[in-house]
């Protein structure tokens, strides 16, 4: 049985940055769509670049969140394009960790098409202790104690543990 000690994944969020909207914004929805076998969904920018040509609330970008059963069968296929390898400094000081992938044409089943082009993705996980809604609930919200948080070598022993990743520092 899980105890409130054991660290979980709460969730894997992939990210397709494209910088402007348009046909490259729905081909790079189509490839997340693809990879992630759920529905994406447009970010926006907070604010204007105008050197980029980016207006505020422009979309920009797209992503999907995933929890449960696919986050870790996708976290898995992620990992193994990686060859199973993370750097230390990929780490934050909660655990959480990013990484990048180049090409989307890596993962199982994958072809390149020509009217696709080449989409790299950012992959975020989310790491923590079960009990995490005492924090986010709107009655009577409390904070969550320093020793059920999860630390950074935590979150890098989880992964070697649950995933068999070599953490490279």
């Amino acid at each position: 049985m899980a105890g409130m000690r054991d660290i979980r994944i709460e969730k894997v969020v992939v990210n397709v940055g494209v910088g402007e909207a348009g046909e490259k914004l729905v081909k790079a929805q189509k490839v997340l769509e693809l990879v992630t076998k759920q529905k994406s969904v447009q970010t926006l920018s907070h604010q204007a670049v105008r050197d980029w040509g980016v207006r505020r609330n422009m979309p920009i970008g797209t992503r999907v969140t995933l929890r449960g059963g696919p986050a870790e069968a996708f976290l898995t296929e992620a990992l193994s394009i990686r060859n199973n390898r993370l750097p230390g400094y990929s780490f934050d000081t909660r655990g959480n960790f990013s990484f990048g992938i180049q090409d989307y044409t890596d993962f199982q089943g994958m072809k390149y098409d020509p009217e696709i082009g080449v989409f790299g993705m950012d992959v975020s996980v989310s790491l923590q202790r079960p009990g995490w809604r005492v924090a986010r609930r709107s009655n009577k919200s409390r904070r969550i104690p320093r020793r059920h948080r999860v630390t950074r070598d935590e979150g890098m022993q989880f992964m070697k543990d649950r995933f068999k990743v070599e953490v490279v520092v």
